[in-house]
């Protein structure tokens, strides 16, 4: 079956638990970001990001600031605010992004090059610094932002330049003579490239997106390149795999690397693979997906478990204090199974992609959308993190931007972009893949549909469907991997459906109304006993969501908490955070007072005492204050 491109216009998110922070993005998050961008927000890392295209289309006096890749966070900030525009159509976030096209517009060479970074500092090196340069990766991502531009606004001016921009790369790389047979070093424009095939329709783009997909892995590609060849022999940690270069894509069987890197990569490729039909590369992809998933994930949908190369390790290697657990990987794992949705719609995908939102996404922005976390640690010491060396990339505290900033605009661009995760289509067929508020508008053979869900999620496993359009069309309901008695109801009747692939199977008529409820109990859940860290240790999640303890509700040594597996948590909703459904969790406790601070050890088997913990959703952790955090409980 064909799938159905929908566009982001197409569906509109209106949810309880999702409305105050698409608001506050839309509002408050993409102005400030544009304040950080042009270094006009007190407080935060300094960015030079837009004063950098500033200086390069001869605007302003200057150097080049940041890191190689800082083109990208204007990016990400122009694909943010373009979609912010769904939700309230700003005439300052018009003007701005009006403005920073411009500066685009005028910033481009004359051949289509655009990259500051080698624009101002190195002219010299363009093209021949691939595995670290990052020159593809600003490119995707900044196509990525014309796509979305035009897809909302109907402005074609930044696609025009990127269209100029893709058509640079296309003559320096390939396998003709006198062309640069490699790959990027940091994969991003696959997936870019895809998106700007979908849109225009126009096959440059694909056969660029399958040439860099196919040509991984190729040798020598940029691995005889003198900066990746300095960087891999100084680090063990920096070779090949850490580019997912180390074997072509169907040779792979793990996932390797830096993690953000290998989920771009796995996100273009799946593109590349639907629109191929190609099953030897689908079924390269199911492998990866089983090892990341069965081997390499955290519970929250974390993925990339090491700082140094912000990469993968061995399977089961998943330490909670240490580990890395990027908000960009998180969100590229999201990214992903969205990709492998529309490649085999099965409710697995679906799973945990909604695990990787709820969870290591949204706890890396806070409350007020102001401040970022990078890290997404599932435990917390703040004195340890603050002093140790093998804890110098895990912050105690969200911060308000960093030197290296792609977490933050990444965030927002996800926010403002989150109706794009809720449906796939395939000819007729729709699937709906999270139960969250939306209105959408879909094109059929059989005419125009559109559906309307009301959502009491995360909170509560009840959801209202109401379909309008022409028979003929099925819709496809997931059932949750976590969902106990499950039940669909249309039109107050109890519905009867066949379930293929973790999905129910409706064939709706005009006006109909699906309720689904389903019993969403919080439970404990143990960890593969390969996972050295979690042995012994429980961790409580319900529904979508993971739960941890903080200081702030129960003191601090929470580590020396022991879970009582007998006794099933209780949830209790309540007001805090804007309204919750807050945990608690039976156990047991040392008696601190009987444990004097200079008697280190003493014989085991001494009394402790009944103790209750208070569990909220990880994602809220660090909304009040630095103290410790715990997602993984002694338990018994």
């Amino acid at each position: 079956m064909k799938t159905v491109e929908i566009d982001i216009k197409q569906i509109k998110v209106d949810d309880g638990f999702w409305n105050k922070r698409i608001r506050n993005a839309v509002e408050n998050v993409v102005p400030y970001q544009w304040r950080v961008l042009n270094d006009r927000e007190p407080g935060a890392a300094p960015s030079h990001a837009v004063k950098n295209f500033k200086i390069a289309a001869g605007m302003e006096e200057g150097e080049f600031y940041g890191y190689q890749f800082q083109d990208s966070d204007v990016a990400k900030w122009i694909e943010a605010a373009s979609y912010s525009l769904i939700y309230e159509d700003s005439p300052e976030i018009r003007a701005a992004l009006d403005e920073v096209i411009g500066i685009l517009e005028k910033a481009q060479e004359a051949d289509g090059y655009l990259d500051t970074h080698y624009m101002l500092k190195k002219p010299d090196k363009k093209w021949q610094e691939i595995a670290h340069g990052h020159e593809l990766y600003c490119a995707g991502h900044m196509l990525e932002a014309a796509v979305a531009y035009h897809a909302v606004t109907g402005d074609g001016r930044l696609l025009k330049v990127m269209e100029k921009n893709v058509e640079l790369i296309r003559s320096v790389f390939g396998t003709e003579e006198g062309k640069l047979n490699s790959y990027p070093g940091h994969e991003e424009i696959e997936l870019a490239l895809m998106k700007a095939y979908r849109a225009t329709g126009d096959r440059k783009y694909y056969e660029l997106a399958d040439y860099f997909v196919e040509n991984r892995g190729s040798r020598p590609g940029f691995l005889e390149e003198e900066r990746f060849l300095e960087l891999s022999g100084k680090e063990k940690w920096l070779g090949a795999d850490y580019h997912q270069a180390h074997a072509k894509i169907r040779d792979q069987k793990a996932a390797e690397g830096h993690a953000v890197r290998a989920m771009y990569f796995y996100t273009g490729a799946a593109d590349v693979a639907l629109e191929k039909g190609d099953p030897t590369l689908r079924q390269a992809l199911e492998a990866l997906w089983t090892n990341v998933t069965g081997r390499r994930m955290y519970l929250t949908g974390g993925v990339g478990s090491q700082g140094d190369g912000e990469r993968f390790t061995l399977d089961y290697d998943l330490p909670n204090d240490t580990c890395y657990t990027e908000t960009c990987a998180a969100i590229g794992l999201a990214m992903w199974a969205l990709r492998m949705l529309k490649l085999n719609p099965d409710s697995s995908y679906a799973d945990v992609m909604e695990r990787a939102l709820y969870n290591n996404v949204l706890s890396g922005i806070s409350e007020d959308g102001e401040h970022y976390f990078y890290v997404n640690p599932l435990m917390l010491k703040p004195d340890v993190a603050r002093y140790r060396r093998d804890h110098e990339s895990v912050e105690p505290e969200r911060v308000k931007w960093f030197g290296c900033a792609c977490c933050p605009p990444n965030v927002i661009r996800t926010l403002c972009g989150l109706g794009g995760y809720v449906y796939t289509q395939r000819e007729d067929a729709v699937y709906q893949h999270l139960y969250l508020g939306n209105s959408a508008s879909l094109r059929t053979s059989k005419g125009e549909a559109s559906l309307c869900c009301v959502s009491e999620m995360p909170w509560e496993g009840r959801a209202e469907i109401t379909y309008q359009g022409p028979a003929g069309v099925s819709l496809f309901l997931r059932i949750p991997a976590y969902a106990e008695n499950f039940c669909i109801r249309r039109n107050g009747e109890k519905a009867e459906f066949s379930v293929e692939k973790g999905y129910a199977h409706l064939t709706p008529a005009e006006g109909d109304c699906f309720q689904v409820s389903f019993d969403m109990p919080a439970q404990y859940v143990q960890a593969n006993p390969r996972v050295t860290e979690d042995c012994g240790r429980a961790a409580v999640c319900r529904g979508p969501l993971v739960y941890c303890a903080e200081e702030a509700d129960n003191g601090t040594l929470l580590n020396d908490f022991i879970a009582d597996l007998s006794q099933q948590p209780r949830a209790e909703r309540e007001d805090s955070f804007g309204g919750i459904v807050a945990l608690t969790a039976e156990g047991s406790r040392s008696d601190y007072g009987e444990w004097p601070e200079d008697t280190l050890y003493r014989p085991a088997g001494s009394a402790r005492k009944q103790a209750s913990l208070r569990l909220i959703p990880y994602f809220l952790w660090n909304n009040r204050g630095v103290g410790e955090m715990l997602v993984w409980m002694n338990a018994r």
